[in-house]
């Protein structure tokens, strides 16, 4: 045998035991080391002069493909069997959670019923008892309209507490507004079909059903008790809050909540704001939107996201007056802040639910996809990005059970289409009407001319996975905050949250959406063509 030829088979050597040696030490090969061990095979069968040894580097290549095809077919396998396990998960949720409400029914009938019989008045016992009837038929109308639609009710977002603490809610929610809300037509002659979508007593939104047509609200007891949320460090807001919170006080009559930072404000300015409510510590926060009937935000969209974001569940609707820069979600002048304030407390008012994203966290050593960490509610986005990592992102998405794609670039945004104007505007993605339901798929920086912007339905759960063959970490951002390190193995759940946010409209919510583009964004703003040109004849 020639010296060339020895020096070739002993080059293959090497190369075979150093691929040998490096798969005893890891474990296991994953896909990436069996893609350079192919291309170093086709390599060899291209420059390698040696007769005989074709058969063999094919036999050694066809038996990578065929492993890592197995390791796909695992993986595969793994996500079709986590997403069973969600399923019946979220099956046995629902069903232990109605049998708690069944449960805390029969407490509240009982002790109802004790009080009654020590009641002299026979009207008013009459009375409690229709008002008791008729919350149970309420509750139960409800419940069979989100069992039915796959959503969780509002009753499931009753706190495990103690019986002190739910006699507090119930007198609370016993004063709270009634609202319905029923889909918008053009007069009563309209050709658009009118029919409610949600209508129960106590004013706590769950999604029953979706649909890009026009939402109205109609209060069906006047409001008592408003919450004012304000943008921090800022003059002219501090000047506006205290001229609402009197007019709301004095004119209508209704109780006011703030921030305990505002009430501290406004008792240095002057002492007759006493009358002004807050709550002492973040356990109260929790219970806020069975207190409140009405939230006004003064600010940008920032404050519409921190108002959103103070309710874990039901959100109350918010009227958003314009402070800040661009506006997106702010369709209301502070100018004529009485004015748009008596309409929207007369009613009807036009609304846009602009639905969130439950984010969930799994690390790697958790056993189920259940060990999560506490849920993020996200109004814009949520962001997967390297930190500051050098290396590109190594991200596996999943939607549902199938593999969508392995993102390779700065990261990932899933956003609601209300965010479809934030960070994935200037990633690329669409801007998309607000109250179209879906999920953005926006790759950020992507090393591939073909990946595109995707638009996924709202019913879809996404998966995004940190794969063990990263070269770093990942950071995942909820609506700009409360980053989390996502290592190897730990995964991100996003899908749609059962608790929209519902933002009153200044005239309907296409008309808003449409004029803040037009504001904020100057989107498609040119010179009009010049009239005095040449022209066809």
């Amino acid at each position: 045998m020639s010296p060339s030829k020895l020096d070739s088979t002993a080059s293959f050597g090497h190369e075979e035991a150093s691929v040998s040696r490096s798969r005893s030490e890891n474990g296991s090969a994953d896909s990436l080391s069996l893609f350079h061990s192919e291309k170093a095979v086709e390599e060899l069968l291209q420059q390698t002069p040696v007769a005989g040894m074709d058969e063999h580097l094919i036999e050694f290549s066809e038996a990578l493909r065929t492993v890592a095809k197995a390791l796909r077919r695992a993986a595969e396998g793994k996500a079709s069997a986590q997403a069973e396990a969600a399923e019946w998960k979220r099956r046995y949720e629902l069903e232990r959670t109605r049998n708690i409400q069944m449960e805390r029914k029969a407490r509240m009938a009982e002790r109802l019923s004790a009080e009654t019989k020590g009641c002299i008045d026979c009207g008013r016992v009459k009375n409690s008892d229709n008002q008791l009837m008729q919350q149970n038929e309420s509750n139960e109308h409800s419940e069979k309209i989100c069992m039915n639609n796959g959503i969780w009710s509002h009753e499931v977002l009753c706190d495990r507490e103690s019986d002190s603490n739910s006699n507090a809610d119930l007198n609370n929610m016993m004063n709270k507004a009634s609202f319905k809300l029923s889909w918008w037509c053009n007069g009563e002659n309209g050709d658009q079909h009118k029919h409610d979508i949600v209508s129960f007593e106590k004013g706590d939104i769950t999604t029953a059903e979706r649909s890009s047509k026009q939402i109205s609200l109609k209060w069906e007891s006047d409001p008592q008790t408003v919450l004012i949320l304000t943008k921090p460090n800022s003059v002219s807001v501090r000047i506006l809050c205290i001229q609402m919170v009197r007019w709301l006080k004095e004119k209508k009559k209704l109780n006011v909540y703030v921030e305990p930072r505002v009430r501290t404000e406004l008792l240095a300015e002057s002492s007759n704001f006493n009358y002004v409510q807050t709550w002492k510590d973040d356990s109260e926060i929790t219970h806020l939107h069975i207190k409140v009937d009405l939230v006004i935000t003064l600010g940008g969209d920032g404050t519409v996201l921190w108002a959103a974001s103070m309710f874990k569940g039901p959100v109350p609707p918010i009227v958003p007056f314009s402070l800040g820069s661009l506006g997106f979600m702010t369709p209301f002048h502070s100018e004529h802040f009485k004015e748009c304030l008596d309409s929207v407390l007369r009613g009807p008012i036009s609304i846009t639910l602009r639905h969130r994203l439950l984010c969930r966290v799994v690390r790697d050593a958790a056993k189920n996809e259940y060990e999560t960490e506490e849920p993020f509610l996200v109004l814009n986005e949520v962001t997967i990005d390297r930190g500051i990592s050098s290396y590109l992102t190594n991200l596996e998405c999943y939607c549902d059970n199938s593999f969508v794609t392995c993102v390779q670039g700065d990261g990932l945004i899933l956003s609601t289409t209300s965010g479809s104007t934030a960070y994935s505007l200037a990633a690329g993605g669409s801007m998309v009407h607000p109250q179209v339901p879906g999920i953005l798929f926006t790759p950020i920086c992507p090393h591939s001319l073909s990946f595109r912007p995707l638009i996924l339905p709202e019913h879809v759960t996404v998966r995004i996975v940190v794969p063990f063959n990263s070269r770093s970490p990942a950071w995942a951002s909820f609506d700009g905050k409360d980053r989390k390190l996502l290592a190897a193995g730990d995964a991100l759940l996003c899908s749609m949250a059962p608790w929209p946010v519902p933002t009153a409209c200044q005239v309907d919510s296409t008309n808003d959406f449409l004029r803040s583009i037009h504001d904020g964004l100057h989107w498609n703003l040119r010179k009009t063509q010049s009239f005095d040109g040449p022209r066809e004849t």
